[in-house]
Parts: structure tokens; sequence; C-alpha cells
């Protein structure tokens, strides 16, 4: 922490990619630096010989905001990064420079008008490095699918049956007979589908391990909808669940709420807002999808609500339900109130699984870690088993049983 009270200087730097552009202004918001351009090869000794401890310093998210953040931030009175939206509503100059840009920061902050957002440790980056960089294999993979789908349809040809892109079908797309430079795209796209598939299983497996690690993905993963892959994303979203004081915020950070106008007497709601977390807002309404389909609680709410919303609107307040439950879950460690304790062990027995026994902390076994974690959401005490498919597991006895004794 600075031993200034308050900042001395305030700095705004516009950053581009091969340089960024220092201007400082006093408290009286009057300029007393800058403006100076900086090459990133030298803004290490650019920083050290310019910034101190009585300066303030604001930035806008960029794609390397959070590597300039941690270099500055030992080095200054703090250092605040804004969204640049923020900073559109207040500023709406009609010839914008460099260095306009970076005084109109410096101004702000000073006057106290920028919001500053999150700044997530280094673990948070990284999960969302990872959910990201799977998200992208995953719609390369299902891109290289359409194409390759289109070309079928292209030839009046019928796929074969099943998984028409598994391994034991690669010969039918190789011998079809098409023109060579038809031949040569397909054969490309067979190749980026391979390629997707193959990092998109790398990169779940690394997933995987970090979920093993975490707590809270068992959870998450009781509500229904709500897989490994469904549960990271939405943990590396909203990363630390304590900078949300009430559901009504996270919600808000999502953007899973309608846009909505009211004058008077008269009041309209309109489609979702285009702000918050768009990776949030996916998974939440891809888990309600499947929740309005298998679960008995959610199913009965979907059908009470389609015919006056429409199957859209249905599904996206059965994701901001679910959300809410979300916070509550993460927030209080408590189980879902519509939790059903059969379909819940046989989620976490799946999950097991999924993140790989070897993985699991405590060495323990997947049957093991369904009954540790049912004991830790205070559930399903008097199961004894649970059904998996067509077979059934003998379950742990439940260390419920024994605290209540």
């Amino acid at each position: 922490m600075s031993t200034h009270p308050s900042p001395i200087r305030y700095i705004g730097l516009d950053i581009h990619k091969h340089y960024l552009v220092a201007i400082g202004v006093d408290q009286d918001l009057h300029q007393v630096f800058g403006p100076q351009k900086v090459k990133w090869d030298k803004f290490e000794d650019w920083m050290e010989k310019n910034l101190n401890k009585e300066d303030s310093v604001v930035v806008e998210m960029t794609t390397n905001t959070w590597e300039v953040h941690d270099l500055m931030v030992e080095h200054c009175h703090s250092v605040t990064v804004v969204h640049p939206p923020h900073v559109k509503l207040i500023v709406r100059a009609q010839a914008m420079t460099d260095s306009k840009a970076a005084l109109a920061l410096a101004q702000l902050h000073g006057a106290g008008l920028l919001p500053g957002i999150w700044v997530p440790p280094q673990d948070v980056r990284d999960l969302r490095a990872l959910v990201a960089q799977r998200d992208k294999m995953r719609k390369m993979s299902t891109t290289a699918k359409n194409r390759l789908q289109n070309a079928l349809h292209r030839h009046h040809i019928v796929a074969p049956r099943g998984n028409a892109f598994a391994q034991k079908n690669r010969s039918f797309w190789e011998d079809l007979a098409l023109l060579p430079a038809e031949k040569s795209i397909l054969l490309s796209d067979l190749d980026t589908l391979d390629f997707a598939e193959s990092q998109k299983k790398i990169l779940e497996e690394e997933l995987g391990k970090l979920a093993a690690e975490d707590e809270r993905v068992p959870l998450l993963v009781q509500l229904p909808g709500i897989g490994l892959l469904n549960a990271t994303a939405i943990l590396a979203a909203i990363g630390d669940i304590k900078r949300f004081s009430s559901a009504k915020k996270l919600v808000g950070y999502a953007g899973l709420y309608p846009r909505f106008h009211q004058s008077g007497m008269s009041y309209s709601s309109g489609k979702l807002v285009s702000l918050g977390r768009r990776d949030l807002r996916w998974a939440m309404v891809e888990a309600a999808i499947h929740a309005s389909r298998v679960h008995p609680h959610w199913k009965k709410i979907y059908r009470k609500m389609e015919p006056r919303l429409g199957a859209k609107k249905a599904l996206v307040a059965i994701g901001r339900k679910l959300l809410v439950a979300v916070w509550h879950i993460l927030t209080e460690g408590v189980p879902d109130k519509h939790a059903v304790p059969e379909k819940v062990a046989a989620t976490l027995f799946s999950y097991a699984y999924k993140v790989g026994i070897k993985n699991l902390p405590g060495g323990m076994s997947a049957l093991e870690y369904t009954r540790h974690n049912l004991d830790r959401l205070g559930i399903g005490e008097n199961m004894t088993n649970l059904r998996w498919g067509s077979r059934t597991f003998d379950l742990p006895p439940s260390s419920l049983k024994v605290k209540k004794n």
C-alpha cells in the first residue's frame, strides 16, 4: 500500500500494439506531464524513471492490460483498469488522437468519474484463457463439420449413420468422387477437424485437472445442466463470488436481464441488454435448456412461462433463476433447494470419471468422492446406493449420520 493518502498526479495511458502515450494531470486536472510516446521495449525503463508512489494510473482494458497492470502496480499509488464503453459514455469527441485519449483518461480518472473493473488474479486469468481457447477449438470443429456436411448436401450424398465424423468413417470422406479443388478443400476440412478435436481433448483434460482441485465445482454440478465444462466456464467468468454482494448484481454482471423502458404509467421490456459477460450468459442459457428438459422443477417452470413469454425468453428467465441459485450455492455453500439427491449423486459420480480418478483429491475413489460431496451439501444421508446408467453401485456410509449420533 502507498504511504500517500491520496495521489498527487493522475496518469492516463493510451495503449496501442507497438507503443503507449502517457499524459498526467494534477489534482486540479491541469496537465503537468507529457504527452510522452513510449515503445514497449523501453516501457520498463520509462516506468522506473517517470512513475512513483504519488501517481495513480488509469488504462483501458485491452489485450495486454493485465501484464501492464502487473508491471506498474508496485511502482504507483494505484493502477485502475476501466472498461472502454464506460469511457465512451462520457467522452464523445468528433476527432480523437492518442494524446487526447490519454488526457481524457487522466482527467476523468482525476475527477473520479471512471469506475475500475475487477483485476482477476493469475489463476482466474489462466482459467479464462483455457476456457476461451477450448471454445475456439469447439467453434473451429463445428465450422469444419458444417463445411463437410455442406459438401454432401451439394452432391446429394447420404452421410454414414451415427457419427459421420468418427475415425471409422474417415475412408468414406477420403473416397468421395469430387472435383480436384473441392476434394482438396474437403481434405483440408478433415485435417482442421482432426486438429480442433485433438486440441479440444488436450484442453478439456487440463480443465479437468483444475476442476478436480477446485472445491466449488462439485457445488455447481449439482445444478441441472451444469457439468464439468459448463462449471469451469461459469467459475472463470465469475472469479471471486465475494465481489458480488447480491444475486441481483451477479445477474447484472452476466447481462441476463431485459431492456426496459418506463415513462409515466407505461412500461415495456424487450431483448436482453448487450452489456455483461457473454460467456456467462451463454453458459446459463445452455444450462437452462438442459434443465427445462430433464429436471421436474425446471420443466414445470418452463411449461408455465413458455406460453406467455415464448420459448427463448422462457429459457433466459430460467437461466437467470439458475444464476441466482449459483450465487446462493457459492456464497453460502448450500445445496440447491430443488436438488434431487439421487440425480446429484449420479452427476457427481459421472463428474468424478470425467475429471479422472487419478486427479481426485486425497486419492478418493469415485464412490468416496460422491459420498464426500453429498455430505458437504448435507443431502442424501439415507442413500445406500446410486444408479448410473443400467448399473447400481453401493455408496460408502454417510458421515452425517455419525455426527447426528
